[in-house]
């Protein structure tokens, strides 16, 4: 983590212009640092706005006032006895240009905004509180129950019994259910960034909104929205499982992070982070293994490998999800053993040796990465095609069944 702040990098951090050494190293720094953080949300809430600004096009008959006031000023400044030399001057003709010009975009800006049925809607003031519904039972912010509505203002924690589930929701982006047993905090609310800490207890989140704008902190990560519908859950130790139905999530921790699609989980621990990401439907064999490779750490150190060897050889071409992420997180022959299974189930492209995945080579990693990208969200399709050609078939077989009794 930087020791100081990360004022000068925020801008680059925020256009994709840095590192993926230097991006990780200034977000693991944002995540702690609530100034560094707050100068990152307004450097986003300006590129947002700036990005909403249409073009216009000027019409034709604006440039001949435009050119008649440059020669004016022109041949004014002719008649005029310099007084003396500056060490940097500006010519007036782009002087008043460059004034007319700016005028004209302020102009029109300012009119688009106030005019425009596209105009950016208004934000939620900043801190503003988010309103919360009962859906059961008896659940309570702070020590009030709340009725069929309340608010949830920064700070305060909404909490919910065995008998008691509620709904948030997040500003205009989205909603969060509570499930029973869960205690839940709104931490932050801005135009670029809405967090919540999940202290313990199960939520389920569908946002709409663009990526990395939605965050819930939990005792051992964060959970980063990248557009998506999810569950993540908490245990009384802490520990935590992400489960993803729609898009993707990023849970983080320091320099530890795993990017989970639809139709997988990735567990977390404290201290620890983020374990690999895998696939629910994968085989209980492959699941219990992966969670000794990511957390049992004595069984590795001390030469134990036999978690990963049952890894490799219960991995389907699905699970290539979870051995790519693998890639980084063993070394030596581990890392050999990982790169020949992945190499079986899904050959490299054109372009990616042996030798640069071993030495993590990033552009070779991404580059693989898309094969297997295609070959998960094929393997989703089809399942997602078989499911839906049966429920087809069986709703032909009860309408053809109902022809037959007329």
């Amino acid at each position: 983590m930087f020791a100081r702040h990360v004022s000068s990098l925020t801008s680059a951090y925020c256009h994709d212009e840095l590192s993926p050494e230097q991006s990780r190293r200034v977000a693991e720094h944002l995540i702690s640092c609530r100034r560094c953080r707050g100068e990152f949300e307004e450097i986003k809430f300006g590129a947002a706005l700036a990005a909403q600004l249409p073009l216009f096009e000027a019409p034709d008959s604006l440039w001949g006032g435009i050119k008649i006031a440059l020669d004016r000023e022109s041949r004014t400044a002719l008649t005029r006895q310099p007084r003396r030399i500056v060490p940097f001057s500006i010519q007036p003709r782009l002087a008043l240009a460059s004034m007319v010009l700016a005028g004209l975009v302020i102009g029109f800006a300012a009119y688009w905004l106030r005019n425009s049925p596209r105009a950016v809607k208004p934000v939620a003031m900043v801190g503003s509180p988010w309103d919360v519904a009962r859906l059961k039972g008896a659940p309570r912010i702070g020590t009030s129950p709340v009725g069929d509505k309340a608010k949830l203002g920064v700070g305060q924690w909404l909490e919910t019994d065995t008998n008691s589930r509620a709904q948030i929701n997040v500003s205009d982006i989205g909603q969060v259910e509570i499930d029973p047993n869960t205690r839940v905090r709104l931490v932050e609310t801005k135009p670029t960034e809405h967090r919540l800490e999940l202290a313990e207890g199960r939520l389920s989140a569908r946002i709409s909104a663009p990526p990395k704008l939605f965050f819930v902190d939990t005792p051992s990560g964060v959970a980063e929205d990248l557009g998506c519908a999810y569950s993540l859950e908490v245990d009384k130790a802490g520990n935590s499982l992400l489960r993803v139905t729609m898009g993707w999530v990023s849970l983080q921790l320091k320099d530890r992070e795993s990017v989970v699609p639809a139709g997988a989980a990735c567990a977390t621990k404290p201290g620890i982070g983020p374990g690999t990401p895998y696939f629910e439907d994968a085989s209980e064999t492959f699941r219990a293994a992966l969670a000794r490779v990511d957390f049992d750490h004595e069984s590795i150190v001390s030469g134990n490998i036999t978690p990963l060897e049952t890894v490799l050889s219960s991995a389907r071409v699905r699970d290539t999800l979870t051995l790519w992420n693998l890639l980084p997180r063993v070394s030596g022959a581990d890392r050999s053993r990982v790169y020949d299974r992945l190499a079986k189930l899904v050959p490299p492209p054109r372009g990616v040796t042996r030798e640069g995945i071993l030495k993590l080579n990033q552009q070779m990693l991404d580059a693989w990465k898309e094969q297997l990208e295609f070959r998960w969200s094929d393997s989703l399709s089809s399942g997602l095609l078989k499911a839906w050609a049966k429920t087809w078939a069986r709703g032909l077989g009860k309408l053809n069944g109902l022809e037959g009794k007329r």
